[in-house]
């Protein structure tokens, strides 16, 4: 097992571990957690023997094997299989002193030699490094390609393919899923959980925590607290820790109280039964995090946009690639006020060209894309942090913006992302990529942008500037656009889903739970083309055919409308009570009669708000259903 006892450690005079216990059994999967700068990171170079501790001691079995991932690939001619291989250091040795014994003509050795590299399962080392490859996005032919050949993100993949083959005992996963797209992400996920060896892993994505950890590590204020379960547990557990303090409970009530009006809005407009339940369990989650968030003192809101016309863009046929090549063809895109799309598929298949294209960064190779004269646009990417002024403070960046914002205003601003006292006034040349990613997303809230457009905000982002951001988002009234392998980020945020894939922008049917299924499901091959195409079905028999489905269909969907407009009444019901409830003055001893007779009246309404949400959802699915059905059957 991991032992720390008495662990202490200072790294350029700040103090980052005091007196720290923790123990991790064998087997266990324990995720990292933190704000930046709190000791992660350093604690993993503890681990790997890279720095020592000021006091105490950090131990593991001296015959266990550590491996980590590299954060530098050298542009290797190398195939990147092999590359990947050289990460199973007993094969490599087997194998080099095998070559040594043929070339000694050691028959002996050469024998034995054999039988060690059969007993470690080397002779399927190729397809185990093929599987792994595949798994976080390969292709066939890339496993050939020179290590040179691959942008920086694929060389991180090709560094976690190296450390997953390695038959670690122990692995240190520090944000495996920042260079991975949704699909990677799924397969890392069961890879993990089937590993047998010890895991650890610095995380920010709270899903990939929930499904494969079963211990978190807490690092705040110099200690490290450990809790049993995933991200949600522990949250759980440290929001209810939080809310024993009556300053952090007062800040987070307020939090509370806009998070569920707008789980209030959202519940009673959403169109897709599928896509509400997930999105409603998602968004409900959100009042535990309160406490959380508010004892972060990171909170922000987007500035009402001057203008919101309708619609704010449009894309009809659209084809756009680089030079004279194509990556997608045929977008047809409207995009209005309140829209929330998230943008699904493999890394590599088009997603930030569409951004790219929805920024004016690339025109149109043909078809028409028409922005409405009032647009404004905010569009954060990775490459907006290599553009920023590293001379130059985060109060210089954000009065280019405004030459008439005065310092005190610009410190305020500022101020609710993290930037205060000396870092709002000081050269950013030595912020961290997360502080970095802070200032380029409060730049972009400045400008008060009604088209959102986020490819990756989270990379580099710790989970409270994450839930920060998700917090800003639900009252955020333009149209938003987001690519991110944060799910947790895409459930409370994104209302519809399309698939870039294939050189097309499809929209997706369902919700992300929807998309693993489909991501699973095997890939068929086309039966062959009939010899006689079918005739088409005669146009007044399908106008009957719909007429008689509208007339079947027409009780589900009264249904459906008297059970909407039942929660909406109910809702705003709810709402007048619970805000009497907020009311200081109904708690005094004189006031019990009161409260009481209010509490059974939120009781007695949230029972049949759930009921008439219960029959809502039950009806839009059953016409999902019917209408499926009736599709299949055309």
């Amino acid at each position: 097992m991991i032992n720390a006892s008495a662990l202490s450690l200072q790294r350029g005079g700040k103090t980052l571990l005091e007196d720290c216990q923790f123990a991790v059994f064998p087997g266990h999967k324990v995720g990292i957690v933190g704000r930046n700068g709190t000791g992660k990171s350093s604690l993993f170079a503890l681990l790997k023997g890279e720095i020592s501790s000021d006091q105490g001691t950090l131990q593991f079995p001296a015959d266990w094997r550590l491996a980590s991932v590299a954060q530098e690939t050298p542009a290797l001619d190398q195939a990147a299989i092999e590359y990947v291989i050289d990460g199973d250091a007993p094969f490599r040795d087997i194998q080099r002193q095998l070559a040594i014994a043929e070339a000694e003509n050691d028959g002996a050795k050469v024998g034995e030699l054999h039988g060690e590299m059969d007993a470690i399962g080397g002779y399927q080392i190729q397809a185990r490094a093929a599987s792994l490859m595949a798994g976080l996005g390969f292709t066939s032919e890339q496993l050939s390609t020179p290590v040179s050949a691959f942008s920086g993100g694929w060389r991180m993949r090709l560094n976690l393919a190296q450390a997953l083959i390695s038959r670690a005992d122990l692995l240190l996963l520090d944000e495996p899923t920042n260079h991975l797209d949704v699909d990677a992400i799924y397969w890392l996920e069961s890879w993990l959980k089937s590993f047998a060896g010890t895991v650890m892993v610095i995380s920010h994505d709270r899903d990939f925590l929930d499904n494969v950890v079963g211990q978190i590590l807490h690092l705040s204020h110099h200690q490290l607290t450990s809790y049993s379960g995933g991200y949600s547990a522990f949250e759980a557990q440290y929001a209810e820790q939080l809310a024993q303090q009556q300053s952090a409970y007062q800040k987070a009530q307020a939090m509370r109280q806009h998070l569920q009006s707008y789980v209030d809005r959202f519940r009673y407009k959403a169109s897709k039964a599928r896509q509400a339940q997930s999105r409603l369990k998602a968004i409900e989650r959100l009042n535990v995090q309160a406490p959380i968030a508010a004892e972060s003192g990171l909170q922000f809101q987007f500035r009402a946009a001057d203008q919101l016309p309708n619609p704010l863009m449009q894309l009809r046929d659209v084809k756009v690639g680089y030079g004279d090549t194509t990556i997608l063809h045929q977008i047809k895109l409207n995009l209005v006020p309140g829209t929330r799309m998230g943008l699904l598929g493999k890394n590599g298949a088009g997603k930030s060209t569409l951004i790219k294209l929805l920024a004016q960064q690339l025109a149109p190779q043909a078809g028409e894309c028409v922005p409405s004269k009032g647009l404004k646009l905010g569009y954060f990417s990775q490459h907006q942090l290599e553009i920023l002024d590293m001379q130059a403070s985060p109060l210089q960046h954000v009065r280019r913006l405004d030459s008439q914002l005065s310092e005190q205003a610009g410190r305020d601003y500022l101020g609710q992302f993290g930037f205060s006292g000396e870092m709002a006034t000081g050269s950013i040349a030595h912020f961290s990529g997360g502080e970095k990613a802070r200032l380029a997303l409060a730049l972009v809230v400045y400008q008060k942008p009604n088209l959102l457009l986020l490819d990756e905000p989270t990379n580099h982002l710790d989970l409270s500037m994450r839930e920060a951001l998700i917090h800003a988002l639900q009252s955020y009234e333009g149209a938003l656009i987001l690519v991110s392998h944060d799910r947790h980020l895409l459930r409370t945020c994104v209302d519809e889903f399309y698939r870039v894939a294939d050189g097309t922008v499809e929209y997706f049917d369902g919700d992300l739970d929807a998309y693993q299924q489909w991501l699973q499901q095997p890939i068929s091959t086309p039966s062959e083309a009939p010899t006689e195409a079918s005739p088409k079905t005669d146009r007044k028999a399908q106008k009957r055919l719909e007429a008689e489905f509208r007339k079947k269909t027409q009780p589900l969907r009264r249904q459906a409308t008297e059970q909407e407009q039942q929660m909406a009444r109910l809702a705003e019901a709810l709402q007048t009570v619970e805000t009497e409830l907020a009311d200081q003055s109904i708690y005094h001893s004189d006031q019990k009669p009161r409260l009481q007779r209010t509490l059974e009246q939120q009781r007695s309404l949230q029972q049949a708000l759930a009921e008439a949400e219960e029959q809502w959802l039950a009806a839009e699915e059953r016409l999902q259903e019917m209408q499926a059905e009736f599709e299949s059957q055309q």
